[in-house]
């Protein structure tokens, strides 16, 4: 598809839907996400962001950052990496162990060098915050909603200039912006939206000008340890098919040690080739912990020893031994 086609079939699908029921589902969609993942395969697949996507214009996937003006070549937001030797690019100031994952840099004049996803995004002092692996249910969400940051406005999406990247833009429409309760603001903000007597909030994570240099980076900043008061975990099969075959897991000494296994991980920067082979076969469990302040935070397992949260673009190598025993746990 050109890039006239593009431009007419997005104005055409925007132009059949009311800016109300648009906002309306989209927020709908936001909350329910993990519960009503579509039937079909996950593979990584690397396309431009587009506020199109309730028009059913563009493909979800695992990981989609991607280059606006490069819409055919997949690219990763890891620049270096001691662990991975196919980087060219080293930072002084990294440990030999450590991946960088850079700021996400918005658009210049010319409309180039800004980089997007298919996650929906909200630009906060300069930053890009993404929608979080991290879920939280409407009735929860007053407890943990801080200082009002802002009202976002809409409109972003891959056609769209630098001028229109400013304070508090975004692509999930208008909503209030808050500080999260417990969570640094650097990492973490929430929307919080009422329609018709309901409450949908919506958590929004940096992850991008960060450097980790193990697990504890990352998952630290979740608060998981010691926090955990309730966890499931499924299949791969139930979680690709949408069959929510969730079963009990123990939140006992068993999932402590793991977790402090993960805290400790090795980071491993992600890469076009890694996700296909990781992504290309069904070996994953996925477990839900939820936490006491009713957060729930999604992982993903992979057989070969790896963790990922949402779409950070890095892999958690997790000690084997660890691994293995928590892993062989999660039997059916």
């Amino acid at each position: 598809m050109n890039e006239e086609q593009f431009r007419r079939n997005y104005k055409k699908a925007v132009d059949s839907m009311k800016t109300d029921d648009q906002m309306k589902k989209r927020i709908e969609q936001s909350v329910n996400a993990e519960r009503q993942q579509p039937k079909r395969q996950r593979k990584p697949l690397y396309i431009a962001a587009s506020v199109a996507i309730v028009a059913s214009i563009g493909i979800a996937a695992p990981s989609v950052w991607q280059q606006w003006n490069a819409p055919s070549a997949p690219v990763t937001n890891v620049v270096s990496s001691g662990s991975n030797p196919t980087n060219e690019t080293n930072t002084p100031n990294a440990s030999d162990n450590s991946v960088v994952i850079p700021k996400t840099e918005l658009p210049s004049a010319d409309g180039k060098g800004a980089m997007a996803s298919m996650l929906q995004l909200v630009v906060y002092q300069g930053n890009v915050y993404t929608q979080s692996a991290t879920s939280l249910d409407g009735a929860d969400a007053l407890a943990l909603r801080g200082e009002k940051l802002g009202t976002t406005t809409g409109g972003i999406n891959e056609l769209s200039g630098q001028d229109q990247y400013t304070e508090l833009a975004s692509n999930i429409g208008e909503a209030d912006i808050y500080a999260v309760n417990g969570y640094d603001q650097d990492f973490r903000i929430m929307s919080y939206t009422e329609i018709d007597g309901q409450v949908y909030a919506q958590l929004f994570d940096k992850n991008n000008d960060i450097t980790i240099s193990s697990g504890a980076d990352l998952i630290g900043k979740l608060h998981i340890e010691g926090n955990i008061t309730a966890a499931q975990w499924e299949t791969f099969a139930s979680w690709n098919n949408g069959l929510q075959e969730l079963q009990q897991l123990p939140a006992d000494e068993s999932l402590d040690a793991f977790v402090s296994a993960l805290n400790a991980a090795k980071p491993i920067a992600t890469s076009p080739e890694l996700e296909e082979k990781l992504y290309g076969q069904e070996d994953r469990k996925i477990i839900y912990l939820t936490l006491q302040d009713k957060t729930q935070v999604s992982l993903v397992l992979f057989g070969e020893g790896l963790v990922r949260y949402g779409n950070v673009p890095v892999f958690l190598e997790v000690e084997q031994g660890a691994f293995q025993s928590f892993w062989n746990s999660l039997s059916e």
